[in-house]
């Protein structure tokens, strides 16, 4: 992978990988950046992905939802939103992301990479989120889209299942007439490479139902769904009300 290029901000060659997703940068800095792993960024004291990871999980939600708002007409609103979730999942991004051939060009530090960083599905979800902010930067939104498309396939299936925790607690809540629920980060621990986020997930009042962590921030707000569904479940049970089914539901407690 190394080489040179006249473009602005080349630090590494990104030709093949620029190939594989199918937009040549303007500004390679950004796609420098989107690999570069806080890990690596901890150790030579540079800018990390974490940013890029932000603004392309919000890119990729407003591209997802609108091509899944024309291409299923017929689906309800939680029918499209258990649908987006299987798609923007980490093990759908990840496995986007090996089909790009991403983790040939991170950047970690030598722990990570002894550990198997470039393999690590959290790690190659949140490349390929701040990939596609990289690209929403350099050329604006149809491009990041068209990204998007290459690594969402035809919409039709993905590897996670298409039932989750918060479209579950999203149902069960406006069964009751209540509003959408809303999820809060209110904690990051950990060191960059092994960071562990805390979430919680809230009524429209403002009502706390659930706490959760995990290793990414979906991760944490499943987490919190889960324990917000665990205690309406204990909740609902006294008044002869039940939860929606899951599938491969874990146990409460």
């Amino acid at each position: 992978m190394n080489g040179s290029d006249d473009r602005k901000g080349k630090t590494m060659n990104y030709r093949a990988l620029e190939q594989a997703i199918g937009h040549e940068f303007a500004d390679t800095a950004l796609l420098d950046l989107a690999m570069t792993h806080p890990s690596y960024a901890l150790q030579h004291k540079c800018r990390d992905n974490q940013r890029l990871e932000f603004l392309g999980d919000a890119v990729l939600e407003v591209c997802v939802s609108r091509v899944l708002y024309h291409k299923f007409p017929k689906l309800k609103e939680g029918q499209l939103t258990r649908r987006r979730a299987a798609l923007v999942c980490e093990a759908n991004l990840a496995q986007a992301a090996r089909r790009f051939n991403l983790g040939a060009y991170l950047k970690l530090d030598r722990g990570e990479e002894l550990v198997g960083g470039r393999e690590n599905p959290s790690i190659l979800a949140d490349t390929m989120e701040a990939v596609i902010a990289a690209v929403y930067l350099d050329a604006g939104m149809d491009e990041a889209a068209r990204l998007i498309d290459r690594a969402m396939g035809d919409y039709e299936s993905a590897v996670c299942s298409d039932r989750d925790a918060k479209s579950a607690l999203q149902e069960y809540l406006q069964a009751l007439g209540e509003e959408t629920p809303s999820y809060e980060i209110i904690a990051q621990d950990g060191p960059p490479h092994a960071r562990m986020f805390t979430a919680r997930v809230l009524r429209a009042d403002g009502t706390e139902l659930g706490r959760g962590q995990g290793p990414r921030k979906q991760r944490a707000e499943e987490a919190a769904a889960q324990m917000a569904i665990c205690a309406l479940g204990q909740a609902g049970a006294e008044h002869g009300r039940d939860m929606p089914e899951r599938k491969e539901s874990r146990p409460c407690g």
